[in-house]
């Protein structure tokens, strides 16, 4: 999909305005200062974490890449069991599929506690997989189709309503592996926005334990609940502020961190009058602050003039921002000819300065209303944090910079990491490798060792008289095996080359880490060769009790020793225990040969004649075309004179990658002795010869 910028759509990303969520409320120590969730970790002795999802998911600038960070620090990744409590009316798409596919991964015990509202996005995350689901009888479910708001031409919104069936598909995923339930019911459901109680999510296999009613629930942010359609009666009285009036969300026992959870707005003391005064007027500001984020800077003076007035609520200045906004549109349509899109919370200068830097480094066309093309690394710095309402007045570049990698609001270390993934992608694509035609491609879901079976490990099928049983395949344990290894590599992001406005550190340096490991994959590929490893019966790859080693001086290329490699190829048997084996009827399909060899190969497989016969003579070549030929440069390093013949269809060499991902990984950390990022690639994948039947040696000499 094309990419979008908001304009005239503000209208619509404000409707759920921040501020209005928002409650003066401390978080724990490993949380952002104003949050939608708050993560406690109990005891060391009960390695169990509690997390809490209590509001609009990626509000006040805090992303699920902000969440994610959290759960780290507080142990999430090793626990042994998290009890994660939802009260959400949902929120951004994007943010929430990240967390439901990183929660997803983890192997430890997950119970879910439906504790008032699983909306939206929120009710996702209350389908994970693996985990125990627990809802009163009278707390709420609510799916319903993504929407967004929009303006374009018919192709602008052919495009969104393309990423919005695509997002569809996502939900109906999660939903379809928890229920259990056929697809065209659910579809149905999203299309109806279906609000459902404890006893009919239970029915629907939504939840698996259903608990007793509840009182009263906690709050739920009321211009959220403006956005659904058929809200049940019921659930209006319980999540309303009556209901809501000395109601406190439930808080672990014995945490090593404290958080105050939304819902539960701690009273100050009258000490602390002062202290609470400027936290609420701080808050004030931050949300305007995010509000006219939104708007891509478009009006400096009106933000100004609400921030210096007091009286101006962040609901004020969205009202405020409407009026703005209806006033500088014109009456044909929306500003310009671009189609302006809201989805969630949106990211407009986010998105405006990732289109920006990919244009530069030549990964992307260079959009042609982006108020940021041509802006140096450290001018995108700038932006990325004054679009998320951080100043920089005042600061240095070496500062705001800085600031840039570590503020929990940025998005800039992420945006860089996006280009260096796309110039590593771009290297590994554009390596020249051969390995991947004659090689086969693999996939193993762990780092143990796996068994493979080879050309000649089923000799073949036994006769079944008429009424008598199928008898079940003995497979022995002498099949090649094949394992998983690591590699990668570090590079740095500095400070200093942003502000040196260093594009290597994001093209040049990331595309060669890509093409070294696609190379390094074809080293392993060409040393199974090479170095002769040896097969599962002890005995070398190559060998002459396995039929597929040609020595001596008949075996230097020629037609003759083509034929003969050819034939010992088409000669090999299947296994067969105190009999003949069955003939396989291996057919070659390539040539492997040194790069000193390969025109004289080329010559001899693609001539029409033999080498010393007359053009006339009608003397045929009866190897013409017979293999592709390869030359591999790693091959010149082992030994000029020798070559290979490798079989049709694969069965030969396997390159196995974890969970069939078969490009690098690049993963990201802000460094400590670094003033920067630190971002490594790496690939997991393992080399193995399958069967020595797939394969002929030819020493040259």
């Amino acid at each position: 999909m094309k990419k979008h910028h908001l304009t005239a759509a503000v209208q619509t990303a404000l409707m759920p305005a921040r501020a209005e969520a928002a409650s003066d409320q401390p978080a724990a120590d490993n949380q952002s200062p104003r949050s939608w969730y708050t993560i406690n970790a109990l005891a060391a002795s009960e390695p169990t974490v509690e997390i809490y999802i209590y509001d609009v998911i990626g509000y006040w600038g805090v992303s699920a890449q902000q969440f994610i960070s959290d759960c780290k620090a507080a142990g999430v990744f090793s626990a042994k069991q998290i009890n994660l409590h939802i009260h959400s009316p949902g929120g951004d798409v994007m943010d929430g599929f990240a967390i439901y596919n990183t929660l997803a991964r983890l192997t430890c015990k997950i119970d879910i506690w439906n504790d008032g509202l699983a909306a939206s996005m929120a009710s996702v995350i209350l389908c994970l997989p693996n985990a125990t689901v627990h809802m009163p009888s009278n707390a709420w479910v609510m799916i319903h189709k993504p929407w967004s708001g929009a303006v374009g031409n018919a192709d602008d919104l052919r495009d969104l309503a393309d990423w919005l069936d695509r997002n569809e598909a996502l939900l109906l995923n999660a939903y379809e592996k928890k229920t259990g339930k056929p697809r065209e019911e659910l579809a149905a459901l999203l299309s109806a926005d279906t609000w459902l109680d404890g006893l009919q999510a239970k029915e629907m296999g939504f939840v698996d334990v259903l608990e007793e009613p509840i009182s009263a629930a906690a709050y739920v942010n009321e211009n959220k609940m403006k956005d659904f359609n058929n809200i049940p009666t019921q659930a209006r009285t319980l999540f309303g502020a009556k209901a809501n009036a000395g109601t406190a969300a439930p808080v672990p026992a014995n945490p090593t961190t404290t958080a105050v959870l939304p819902g539960q707005p701690q009273q100050p003391a009258g000490d602390d009058a002062v202290a609470a005064f400027k936290r609420q007027e701080q808050a004030r500001r931050n949300d305007i602050q995010d509000l006219f984020a939104l708007t891509g800077g478009r009006f400096p003076e009106l933000m100004a003039e609400c921030l210096a007035d007091m009286d101006v609520s962040a609901a004020a200045a969205k009202e405020k921002i409407k009026a703005a906004l209806g006033t500088g549109a014109s009456e044909t349509g929306p500003l310009g000819s671009t189609v302006h899109i809201h989805a969630g919370n949106g990211n407009l200068i986010g998105d405006s300065v990732r289109a920006s830097l990919m244009a530069r480094c030549g990964h992307a066309e260079k959009e042609r209303d982006n108020r940021y093309d041509g802006f140096s690394l450290r001018e995108l710095a700038r932006a990325s944090l004054e679009g998320r309402g951080v100043s920089t007045s005042g600061m240095s570049p070496m500062n705001y910079v800085g600031m840039a990698f570590t503020h929990t609001s940025s998005d800039f270390g992420k945006i860089l990491m996006d280009v260096s993934n796309k110039s590593v992608l771009e290297g590994w694509e554009s390596a020249n490798e051969t390995f991947e035609k004659w090689t086969r491609k693999g996939t193993l879901s762990d780092f143990k060792v796996a068994q493979r079976v080879g050309l000649g490990d089923i000799a073949s099928l036994r006769k079944v008289r008429e009424g008598a049983e199928y008898k079940h395949i003995t497979l022995n344990d002498t099949g090649a095996t094949i394992q998983l290894a690591t590699y990668g590599e570090l590079f740095c992001i500095t400070r200093q080359a942003i502000i040196n406005d260093d594009l290597d550190l994001l093209t040049r340096i990331p595309k060669l880490m890509g093409a070294a490991a696609r190379g390094t994959i074809a080293d392993l590929v060409y040393a199974v060769l090479t170095q002769n490893i040896k097969m599962p019966d002890n005995k070398a790859l190559f060998h002459a009790d396995h039929h597929n080693l040609l020595s001596g001086a008949d075996s230097a290329m020629s037609i003759k020793a083509l034929s003969a490699a050819k034939a010992l190829m088409r000669s090999q048997k299947a296994a067969a225990e105190g009999g003949k084996g069955r003939a396989l009827n291996i057919r070659p399909g390539f040539v492997l040969v040194p790069t000193e060899l390969e025109d004289n190969a080329f010559q001899l497989i693609n001539s029409t004649s033999v080498p010393g016969a007359d053009a006339n003579s009608g003397i045929i070549n009866p190897l013409k075309g017979f293999a592709e030929v390869i030359g591999e440069p790693r091959l010149s390093d082992s030994d000029v004179a020798q070559w290979f013949l490798a079989a049709q269809g694969g069965d030969t060499v396997e390159v196995a990658y974890l969970d069939g991902m078969d490009a690098p990984w690049i993963e990201q950390q802000e460094g400590f002795t670094v003033d920067g990022v630190t971002t490594k690639v790496r690939i997991d994948a393992g080399v193995s010869a399958l069967d020595y039947r797939g394969l002929v040696k030819a020493a040259g000499k």
